[in-house]
């Protein structure tokens, strides 16, 4: 059974100015997600599911959708603020969704079959596509076994401002034991990476090496289960604050320390690069243009 690539493409894009999801970023008008339907495609995944909000749908079967036509099968399946377990509602004065969580949640209809999800402004390499495409196809692999592409902290920086990451531990046998989400990472004096830890205000260090998580995991459908569990559990405790997000990281973190799940670390060299902020575009334009130059892709991806 091929794999399905579940796109995460419902954020709203503030820091950056837009939907950035539909920037035109290729030297043909291809937007990030282009890329990692292409890649995915060529390792091995048989469908493609977006999840979106409603309020873009139609923009986003034209300039989006249009283009897989051909090319792989597609589905889409939509966020939003009051898409919640029976029993709960969004509090007053909440705008957003929930998050990743939530996000995933939603492709629980749409999807079967063993899945690798991403976000839809990340660009993540051919190399990362393989290896977890690889991974889920194995039909060896047992139940509530998952995976997680890493990548070198120092190879998802941005020189135009902090970002946030999923900071990793790692065993000696390459399982996850622990994943905790830093919002505030950023070069300091030279290129040393730091972070300031939210609870005590308290300034660290990063190895550039440091394994995180750029949201590339890889699961089996009876994930929607445990997340159905715990998105109850979290609006339980916090569905009544307007800006709390129940995000993916949480959910596998639970999962391992309560030894429901093993969550196998994939290691890549590869270089990471996005847009989170407008600063960050020309330089992503350039790359995608570089790697077109060097044959790493066609001068068109869709024809």
């Amino acid at each position: 059974m091929k794999p399905t690539l579940f796109v995460l493409a419902a954020g709203m894009g503030s820091r950056y100015g837009g939907l950035k999801q539909l920037d035109p970023l290729g030297p043909n008008g291809e937007t990030i997600m282009d890329y990692s339907v292409f890649d995915a495609v060529r390792a091995g995944f048989g469908k493609v599911v977006f999840v979106i909000r409603h309020d873009f749908e139609k923009e986003f079967e034209e300039r989006v959708l249009s283009r897989y036509k051909n090319f792989v099968p597609v589905e889409v399946v939509f966020q939003s603020l009051d898409a919640l377990p029976e029993g709960f509602t969004a509090p007053e004065g909440r705008t957003k969704p929930w998050g990743t969580g939530q996000a995933v949640l939603m492709g629980a209809e749409a999807i079967h079959e063993p899945f690798a999800v991403i976000n839809a402004d990340d660009f993540y390499g051919r190399s990362a596509f393989e290896a977890i495409g690889k991974y889920l196809a194995d039909e060896s692999r047992q139940p509530d076994h998952y995976c997680m592409v890493a990548y070198n902290v120092g190879n998802t920086m941005s020189r135009n401002g902090s970002v946030a990451r999923g900071v990793c531990t790692v065993d000696k046998a390459n399982h996850l034991r622990s994943i905790v989400e830093r919002h505030d990472i950023s070069y300091a004096e030279c290129d040393h990476i730091i972070y300031t830890d939210e609870t005590t205000g308290t300034t660290h260090t990063l190895d550039a090496s440091t394994p995180i998580s750029m949201n590339l995991w890889g699961f089996g459908p009876e994930i929607f289960g445990y997340i159905r569990g715990e998105f109850e559990t979290f609006l339980s405790k916090y569905g009544n604050e307007p800006k709390r997000e129940f995000y993916i990281p949480s959910v596998v973190d639970m999962l391992i320390a309560r030894r429901q799940a093993v969550v196998d670390v994939l290691r890549t060299d590869a270089k990471w690069f996005g847009v989170t902020y407008a600063t960050d575009r020309d330089n992503v334009v350039a790359s995608l243009k570089a790697l077109h130059d060097s044959g790493e892709y066609p001068a068109k991806l869709f024809s």
